[in-house]
């Protein structure tokens, strides 16, 4: 992405970002001018499906519309002690072979639907609310990080599942999967993030997980990570007001994003939220509490562009600008 351009080939550049405010805003990247904003009743959040070019914002009210975007879902915490207001209570992914799959935060469930007529086709039930889901690159196997610390890795295709426990009791807040499959990452509501190196996977083998290591990457929750379209970089956001970006060479902190005030007297601006990098991985967009979208150089940590125009926390975005096919 050049942040001086808002278009890659023929096709624009598409931001969308969620709030509190209960609307979706649809932005121009390159100025920051909001183009289109589209208001719903309930908690909304954004999915895609990898490789494919392809995602969807949808919410628990069915009139918004589906709309091609790019790869993210919001955050969602149930612990008592959080204090930012409630979260979407399910995320979603779009079609697996025909299949759309919902994880219900307060039923425990993942449901699969039939695409065409929504009719249920499996479901995947865990002991603890589902906070965040995952599907692995070879569209065949799902991960299901829940509130009681567990990870799930669910065969799609036998329905089989694995289970580990970075953290028993400390809520898993994100899990994601490098575009290359070789690392997954997840994080916990103790600011850790958890990295393994992923082996197997490849057409009747089972993924298997082995660690690789555990970074301390904040002193309060972490709500999010994603890793970089290349592979060679992940970032992790949290209530500590930062998103950290970390080389995957050796998982050493590369810059730290930071929304804090410099001013002693102002309070805290909140949390980041969510975060999604560009196609060539050298921005960053993120989202937080004090209202606004940011547009980050990995590099240096400079902020290329604000998008100011939600009257709430920002929670979750979309951000796309590669070539939709």
């Amino acid at each position: 992405m050049n942040a001086t351009q808002g278009t890659v080939g023929s096709d624009p550049v598409i931001l969308a970002t969620a709030g509190y405010d209960h609307t979706v805003r649809f932005w121009q990247a390159h100025s920051g001018i909001c183009t289109r904003t589209v208001q719903h009743q309930d908690s909304v959040s954004f999915t895609a499906a990898p490789g494919r070019g392809e995602a969807w914002v949808g919410g628990a009210a069915p009139a918004i519309p589906r709309t091609p975007l790019a790869r993210c879902h919001a955050p969602r915490l149930g612990a008592p002690s959080l204090t930012e207001a409630a979260v979407p209570p399910f995320s979603s992914i779009p079609e697996v072979e025909g299949l759309i799959l919902r994880a219900y935060s307060h039923s425990f469930l993942a449901v699969l639907f039939r695409s065409r007529n929504l009719q249920c086709q499996r479901i995947f039930q865990v002991n603890a609310p589902i906070n965040c889901v995952c599907l692995h690159p070879n569209q065949a196997e799902l991960i299901v990080g829940d509130q009681s610390g567990a990870i799930h890795i669910w065969d799609l295709k036998t329905d089989h599942n694995e289970q580990l426990i970075p953290e028993p009791e400390v809520s898993v807040n994100s899990v994601h999967i490098d575009p290359d499959a070789s690392y997954m990452a997840a994080v916990n509501s103790s600011g850790n993030c958890y990295v393994w190196n992923l082996t197997g996977g490849i057409g009747e083998e089972v993924t298997q997980l082995i660690p690789k290591t555990k970074i301390p990457a904040h002193n309060r929750y972490a709500l999010q990570c994603k890793f970089s379209p290349d592979s060679t970089l992940l970032a992790t956001c949290s209530a500590d007001q930062t998103c950290k970006i970390w080389r995957t060479s050796n998982f050493s902190l590369m810059t730290e994003l930071s929304i804090k005030s410099n001013n002693p007297g102002e309070t805290s601006r909140g949390w980041m939220w969510d975060c999604a990098f560009s196609g060539d991985s050298q921005y960053i967009v993120t989202a937080s509490s004090d209202n606004l979208a940011r547009l980050w150089c990995v590099e240096t940590g400079e902020i290329k562009r604000e998008y100011s125009g939600h009257q709430k926390a920002v929670v979750c975005l979309a951000f796309n600008d590669s070539v939709l096919g």
